[in-house]
C-alpha cells in the first residue's frame, strides 16, 4: 500500500493515457448546455474548440459534465485528456469530478492511473467523502483485490455515516465468491453504527441464500426488524426468497401474510417456492388465492412458474385451467412459458395436447425439441421421439438432448439407433452409459451390456446395476439377475430398497429355502434400521385426492372398491409365479387384490361415469401382476386406465399396454 501515498505529478496522467481509444460505442447520457454537448458528435480537433472558448474560471460543473459525456462514450482517453485540461485551467476538481475520473481508470483496466488519482484525491482532501470512497473501493476491489478495498474502508474516517461503501465492498465479496465474508462484513457494519438500509439488507440476504445460512438470514431479519425495513418491498422480498432457499417455508409464509402489499414478483416468489418444495397443493391454492383475492393479473413468468406444479397426473385438469386463463385473457405466451406447456401437458397424461402445441410451435429452441422427444418416450412412443429427433437442427444438439434420444431408443428397442446417438456424444457422463446399458439390456443383448460397462469402467455404478437389473428382470435371467442385485446391495449398503429387491427375488426363486432367506433379509433390513419406500397410489375426483396403499381399507368406500375389484378378478387367470424382480416392499406378499393401484383403479371405475378414462399415479414402479391385471380390466370394462409410475405412463386399452410389457 506504499505506493498509494507516493506523489505523482497531475500531469503524468496524460502522458499515461495518450493513446488513440478503441472505445466507439455511444449510449444516451444527459444533456448539457450546447457548448459541452457538442462533444459527443465532434473529433478531437472540435472538442478542443470548445475547450479554448471556455473561460479559465469555467464552472467545475461544466468539466464534470464533459467527462461524463466521454464515460457514458466509453471514450477513456478523451476523459483522461479533459481532465488534465482542467487541471491545466486552474479548475480544482470536486467529490463529483474524482468518482468519474476513478471510474474512468477502472474501466480502463488502468490501476496505476487510480493510484495517481488516489494521491491526488488525499491531497485535495476530499479522500473520506462517501462517493470518493465508494470509487476508491470499487477501482482497488476490481483491480488490486477486495482485500485492498477492505484497506480503504478500514482506513476511512467517515465509514460509519452511510452504508454505500460498506455495500460495495460486501457486493465485492459476492463476486469474488465469498458471501460468508459478505455477511461477517454486514455484522461489523452493525457494529460500527453505520447507516442500515434496503440495500445493504438485501445484499447481506442474498449472501445468506448462497450458503444455506438459515441462521445468519435469521439474524439480519433481526435487524431489518429493529431498522423499521422488515417490511420494505425489496428486503421483504428478499428475505421471503432466503427463507424458501434455506427450507425454512413457514417462515417465508409468515412473513408473506405480513406484508401490507404484495405485486406480483412477490406472489410469484412464494408460489414458486411451495412448487420447489414439493407443495404442489398449497402452490396452486395460492395462484387463485392471487388472481381473486389481490386481483392481480399473473404474467407469463408467474403462469410459468405454477405449471410444474400442474406436470402431474392429479393436477391434469388445473393445467387445463391455467392454459385457459392464458387464452382468455390473451396474456403473450412466450417460448419459454410454451416449452412450460408442451412439458405440463406431456407430465399430466395428455400427450395428444402437448404434440399438438409444439407443431403449432413456430420457432422451436433445444428445450422445445428436448421435452417434446422425452414427452413421446413417457407414453411408449419411442418411435415417434427418435423420428422427432432426427429433425433436431445439428446446431442446437447437446448432451441433454441426447439424453432425451436415448431415452426413446430405449422406449422402442433401437439399438442401431441409440450406438449411433452414444457415439455422437463427445462426453458422456454416466446418465449417457446407463441408458445405453438399459437399451442394450431390455432388447436381450445382456452379454454386450455387460461388455460396454466393463469397457468403459461404470460396471459398478448403481444406476448402470439397475439398468441391468431391469433386463435380467425382462428376459428372466435368473443366476445373472441375483449376482448384479448383490452387487446392488454392496454399492449402496445403505439403501433399503436394494434389501427389498433381494428378499423380492428369494421369494420367487428361492426354492425350498425360500422362506428361510426372504426371512433373512428381512431381519437384515431390521437390523440396520433402514426404512424402505411404501407403495402408494392416488387418483383425482372431483377435485380431492385420494391415496391408497396395499391392503387399505380406511377409505369410505372401500367395501365398494374390493366387491368391485372381486367381480373384475373372478374370471382372471392367476399369473404364474414367473420370476420377476420387483423393487416394492408390498410385493413380499403379493395378493391377487388389494395392492395400492389397483385399489386406486377400482375407485376410479366406480366413481366415474362408463367410458371416462381413469388416470391413477403410483409412486413406484407398478408391479409385474399388477400390470397383468389392469391390462385384463382395460379389456374387460372396455375403458383406456391411464397409470403413471416414476419411470413412464402405462395407457392400458383392450387388453394391451403402451409399453409392450418392456418397463
Amino acid at each position: 500500500m506504499d505506493v498509494i501515498y507516493s506523489s505523482i505529478q497531475a500531469m503524468s496522467i496524460l502522458e499515461m493515457h495518450n493513446r488513440p481509444s478503441k472505445h466507439t460505442i455511444h449510449i444516451r447520457v444527459n444533456h448539457y448546455n450546447s457548448r459541452t454537448c457538442a462533444l459527443k458528435s465532434t473529433e478531437s480537433a472540435s472538442t478542443h474548440k470548445v475547450f479554448d472558448g471556455m473561460p479559465v474560471s469555467a464552472d467545475s460543473l461544466v468539466w464534470n459534465n464533459v467527462i461524463q459525456t466521454h464515460l457514458g462514450n466509453l471514450n477513456y482517453n478523451k476523459a483522461v485528456t479533459t481532465y488534465q485540461e482542467m487541471l491545466t485551467r486552474g479548475i480544482r476538481p470536486n467529490r463529483h469530478t474524482l468518482p468519474r475520473i476513478l471510474s474512468v481508470s477502472r474501466l480502463s483496466g488502468s490501476l496505476s492511473l487510480g493510484k495517481q488519482l488516489h494521491c491526488q484525491a488525499m491531497k485535495l482532501g476530499v479522500c473520506n467523502d462517501i462517493y470518493v470512497t465508494g470509487s476508491l473501493i470499487e477501482l482497488y476491489g476490481h483491480l488490486d483485490g477486495v482485500d485492498a478495498a477492505k484497506w480503504i474502508l478500514d482506513n476511512s474516517e467517515k465509514k460509519t455515516s452511510s452504508a454505500v461503501s460498506w455495500t460495495l465492498l460486501a457486493k465485492l465479496y459476492m463476486k469474488q465468491n465469498k458471501p460468508a465474508f459478505a455477511i461477517d462484513l454486514f455484522n461489523e457494519m452493525v457494529k460500527s453504527g453505520a447507516e442500515v438500509d434496503a440495500v445493504s439488507l438485501t445484499t447481506a440476504i442474498s449472501a445468506c441464500i448462497l450458503v444455506k445460512s438459515l441462521i445468519s438470514g435469521r439474524n439480519i431479519h433481526d435487524t431489518a426488524r429493529k431498522h423499521g425495513l422488515e417490511l420494505d418491498v425489496l428486503v421483504s422480498n428478499s428475505l421471503v426468497k432466503m427463507y424458501m432457499e434455506c427450507g425454512s417455508m413457514k417462515d417465508a409464509r409468515d412473513l408473506f401474510d405480513k406484508m401490507p402489499s404484495r405485486d406480483a414478483i412477490s406472489w410469484t416468489s412464494i408460489i414458486q417456492g411451495y412448487v420447489k418444495n414439493g407443495e404442489i397443493n398449497e402452490g396452486l391454492k395460492l395462484f387463485r388465492k392471487m388472481v381473486n383475492e389481490d386481483k392481480i393479473k399473473p404474467d407469463a413468468v408467474a403462469v410459468s412458474t405454477i405449471l410444474p406444479a400442474c406436470a402431474r397426473m392429479a393436477a391434469h385438469k388445473n393445467g387445463r385451467e391455467l392454459h385457459g386463463y392464458l387464452i382468455r385473457n390473451k396474456i403473450p405466451i412466450n417460448l419459454k412459458l410454451n416449452n412450460a406447456l408442451i412439458d405440463m401437458y406431456a407430465k399430466s397424461g395428455n400427450l395428444e395436447y402437448s404434440s399438438t402445441i409444439f407443431s403449432r410451435t413456430k420457432s422451436k429452441d433445444i428445450v422445445s425439441w428436448t421435452v417434446m422427444i422425452m414427452g413421446y418416450s413417457l407414453h411408449g412412443e419411442g418411435d415417434l421421439g427418435v423420428d422427432l429427433f432426427n429433425k433436431v437442427p445439428k446446431s442446437d444438439t447437446d448432451e441433454i438432448s441426447y439424453v432425451t434420444s436415448l431415452h426413446a431408443c430405449c422406449t422402442s428397442l433401437n439399438v442401431e439407433k441409440g450406438i449411433h446417438y452414444f457415439n455422437c456424444i463427445k462426453s458422456p457422463n454416466f446418465v449417457h452409459y446407463a441408458l445405453m446399458a438399459a437399451l442394450l439390456a431390455r432388447a436381450g443383448k445382456l452379454d454386450d451390456a455387460k461388455a460396454f460397462v466393463k469397457e468403459h469402467g461404470v460396471e459398478k455404478h448403481p444406476e448402470v446395476l439397475r439398468a441391468l437389473i431391469d433386463g435380467c428382470r425382462i428376459h428372466k435371467e435368473i443366476t445373472t439377475g441375483k449376482r448384479l442385485v448383490e452387487q446392488l446391495c454392496d454399492s449402496e449398503p445403505l439403501n433399503a430398497d436394494n434389501y427389498v429387491l433381494m428378499s423380492n427375488w428369494y421369494a420367487q426363486n428361492g426354492g425350498k429355502h425360500k422362506q428361510k432367506m426372504v426371512d433373512r433379509w428381512r431381519e437384515t433390513i431390521r437390523d440396520m434400521d433402514l426404512k424402505p419406500k411404501t407403495a402408494y397410489s392416488w387418483i383425482e375426483f372431483r377435485n380431492k385426492v385420494h391415496v391408497f396403499k396395499t391392503g387399505d381399507v380406511s377409505h369410505p368406500r372401500s367395501e365398494g372398491i374390493y366387491w368391485e375389484l372381486e367381480s373384475l378378478m373372478k374370471n382372471f387367470e392367476e399369473i404364474n409365479e414367473d420370476f420377476s424382480f420387483h423393487d416394492v416392499d408390498e410385493e413380499r406378499e403379493c395378493v391377487p387384490i388389494g395392492h395400492s393401484e389397483l385399489l386406486a383403479v377400482s375407485f376410479g371405475l366406480i366413481s366415474t361415469k362408463s367410458g371416462t378414462t381413469v388416470r391413477v399415479t403410483k409412486n413406484l414402479r407398478v408391479c409385474h401382476r399388477c400390470h397383468e391385471a389392469v391390462k385384463y380390466i382395460s379389456k374387460v370394462v372396455g375403458r383406456e386406465i391411464i397409470l403413471k409410475d416414476p419411470n413412464r405412463f402405462h395407457h392400458f386399452k383392450n387388453g394391451v399396454c403402451s409399453c409392450q410389457d418392456f418397463y
